[in-house]
């Protein structure tokens, strides 16, 4: 397990951390949402190590990160911006990697690499964006990490290899136990492979649940009416509400099954509940002032 407490971070005279809190559960994947600027990178390299809290702590299963050598040596970090040194290919790589990581398996990089049709000895400046992140991800999966970072893994990644990483990430957490923390704007990857979400805005932890429940806390409603009828939805949990023409489209944290109890009665001519899809919910959740919510709902 992973614990982020109250976590702060201020560069000068921003505040970039603001008393992060998550909880990210072994063997799990936790995605990790919100807007530019949100904060999401610094946390990442706070959780990696490589960066000084002003205050409150990470544990990776009771133990700090920060100067400790050994747990390090536990963590895979992917970051957003890559570097390799000039000149160097995969396989001088490997002589870093292997140097660093006790239990660096050069045999599943070379599984890797071949699975996504990387050339181990042609230097990586020569690569696509898409094509150093996955050397990057190869390299760090070979390192046998017990907790694995990531920071926009799948950025520059055609659909066919997105869904080759993310297999491998997934084929990880049930068959080593690994825990996972990813942070991604592709909000329907993360729907598909996640466990638990935390949406993180101005420093400052927003939500965080397990999907399933973000699924079954707020729905979409379409419904209409003959004549009367519209009062009824006075009686649900509005969070938004608009009409375009008889049709009404509501958002409301009342289950399906109250929204039924509620409106059925009122006889509509048309009544379709929807779960909200993760981009929906971060939409929502990061709404008010900050978007018009009827232009992208």
């Amino acid at each position: 397990m992973i614990n982020v407490r109250n976590l702060h971070k201020k560069f000068d005279r921003t505040q970039a951390l603001d008393g992060i809190e998550l909880t990210i559960n072994r063997a799990s994947i936790y995605g990790l949402v919100g807007t530019n600027g949100a904060g999401k990178t610094t946390l990442i390299r706070h959780m990696a190590g490589i960066l000084k809290p002003d205050e409150g702590e990470i544990l990776f299963d009771g133990e700090p990160v920060l100067e400790n050598t050994a747990l390090k040596q536990k963590i895979g970090l992917v970051p957003d911006e890559l570097y390799f040194p000039k000149g160097y290919s995969i396989s001088d790589m490997v002589r870093i990697y292997s140097g660093t990581y006790d239990n660096f398996n050069e045999e599943r990089l070379h599984e890797l690499t071949k699975r996504f049709h990387l050339d181990e000895k042609a230097p990586l400046r020569g690569f696509s964006k898409g094509m150093k992140k996955q050397a990057a991800i190869a390299l760090v999966l070979a390192s046998m990490p017990d907790y694995l970072l990531l920071d926009e893994p799948i950025d520059g990644l055609d659909p066919i290899v997105r869904k080759l990483v993310w297999k491998q990430i997934v084929d990880d957490v049930a068959e080593r136990e690994m825990t996972v923390l990813v942070s991604s704007h592709n909000l329907r990857d993360l729907e598909s492979i996640c466990d638990y979400v935390g949406i993180i805005d101005d420093g400052k932890t927003v939500m965080e649940r397990d999907l399933e429940s973000i699924r079954e806390g707020i729905n979409k409603v379409q419904v209409a009416f003959a004549k009367e009828g519209e009062n009824a939805i006075e009686k649900l949990n509005i969070l938004h509400r608009e009409k375009h023409g008889s049709i009404e489209l509501i958002i409301t944290k009342d289950s399906a099954e109250t929204i039924e109890e509620v409106l059925v009665p009122a006889n509509p001519l048309i009544l379709d509940v929807l779960p909200l899809t993760l981009e929906e919910v971060f939409i929502y959740e990061l709404g008010g002032e900050k978007y018009d919510f009827s232009e992208i709902m």
